[in-house]
């Protein structure tokens, strides 16, 4: 299969150097154009293009798709079977997903129609979904709206967090790639239709997941502790709250349970009606926090300025007072 590959985060990677790999013809990628990453000024190429310079491979990066008549004809100009897309970061039209011979075809880390859109990994942690996985769909003008061709579905481990999560979804998106292409040649050779899945038979809710915003890093202290938890491991490792007037950002966290706050060792006598408290530092362990419901415990974070510490160093570095309060 003569493929052209759309792609732009270090997500989609996976699935390209899989495809690079095969037996199949990586003969384009396109990815979003160069843009400002850091505070430099310097423009930095996506690691996607990145990847593909690495392998000499055809890039193009238009700044608009959609009316880009140029581009759209160079598209044509290649004589592709298929799109392969994984976090391009646009919506494909029309007069693109018509172009090739067999089809667009994309990969959504979510258990559609659970988490169309734009954030499905980071949604799929913060509600406290048990199970997550990957759907390529047939593409078509909606949001994530097309056909299932496979699915696989995965447990989320209790530990999971956005880049481990993302890592598994990236690692299974590109197997099942794989997988679709041939099962697509397969129908191809037999003169078959290729067997596809309408996401409403599949008996799930529709959900949307939207674009998450910089307002969404703030840790409300006012929140129940499983519900900021599972928010810390979603936006990993961005989820922050402030210190003395500084940014902290919240790397890693337990939930105290009411055995453990009855433990000798995590007695406290604040009082913790108030959420964002510091109710206890515990040497070797971490600072204990209240919320509204059962306190937590702060294992590992990243002050302004400072390097990531944990337990025993992050006491040291803090220097953390009981009574003291963390502000959203």
């Amino acid at each position: 299969m003569r493929i052209i590959f759309w792609g732009t985060p270090e997500y989609s990677i996976e699935s390209l150097d899989i495809l690079v790999k095969s037996k199949h013809e990586v003969i384009a990628v396109v990815s979003q154009p160069d843009k400002k990453r850091s505070r430099g000024k310097n423009l930095t190429p996506s690691p996607v293009k990145s990847f593909a310079e690495q392998e000499s491979i055809k890039i193009y990066t238009p700044a608009k798709i959609r009316d880009n008549i140029n581009f759209i004809n160079e598209l044509k100009s290649l004589s592709c079977d298929l799109f392969i897309v994984i976090a391009y970061g646009k919506i494909l039209p029309k007069e693109i997903l018509e172009i090739p011979k067999f089809g667009c075809w994309n990969a959504h880390a979510s258990l559609l129609p659970r988490w169309r859109g734009a954030a499905p990994i980071q949604w799929s942690l913060i509600k406290g979904d048990e199970f997550t996985g990957v759907g390529i769909m047939k593409m078509n003008e909606g949001l994530d709206t097309g056909d299932l061709l496979l699915e696989e579905k995965i447990k989320i481990d209790n530990d999971d967090n956005l880049n481990t999560l993302s890592e598994k979804l990236s690692i299974l998106s590109a197997k099942l790639f794989l997988n679709a292409i041939s099962l697509l040649e397969e129908n191809i050779n037999k003169n078959k239709n290729s067997q596809l899945t309408k996401q409403d038979t599949l008996g799930r809710k529709i959900t949307y997941a939207r674009m998450i915003e910089k307002s969404d890093f703030k840790v409300d202290w006012g929140n129940e502790a499983i519900k900021i938890s599972q928010k810390i491991k979603a936006l990993y490792p961005r989820a922050n709250t402030t210190f003395r007037g500084k940014n902290l950002k919240i790397l890693k966290i337990k939930v105290l349970n009411s055995d453990e706050i009855k433990n000798e060792k995590y007695l406290f006598t604040s009082n913790y009606s108030r959420p964002g408290i510091i109710l206890a530092v515990i040497e070797n362990d971490g600072i204990i926090i209240s919320t509204k419901t059962d306190p937590i415990i702060l294992l590992e974070a990243k002050l302004e300025g400072k390097n990531i510490s944990s337990k025993k160093q992050l006491i040291q570095q803090l220097k953390p007072s009981v009574g003291e309060y963390l502000s959203d």
